[in-house]
């Protein structure tokens, strides 16, 4: 999965995890809360590899430069 896609996925755990702690928290559901602090964070961690993957693509990419730079 790429970055871009990493990203998404994450945002939309993240809403829906807040979505659903929200409906626990109005019906007094310990089970929703609960499993909405879990998509939640599951959401972040997919956000956070969506940055691990970008950050990893641009140091690559600058050190394919620097190479480059250095054989020319």
């Amino acid at each position: 999965m790429g970055s871009t896609a990493d990203k998404v996925k994450g945002t939309a755990n993240e809403a829906m995890g807040k979505a659903k702690q929200g409906v626990g928290e109005a019906t007094d559901s310990e089970k929703l809360k609960g499993e909405g602090t879990m998509q939640e964070i599951k959401g972040k961690g997919q956000k956070a590899m969506g940055d691990a993957k970008d950050a990893a693509k641009d140091a690559m990419d600058r050190a394919a430069d620097a190479a480059k730079r250095g054989v020319d």
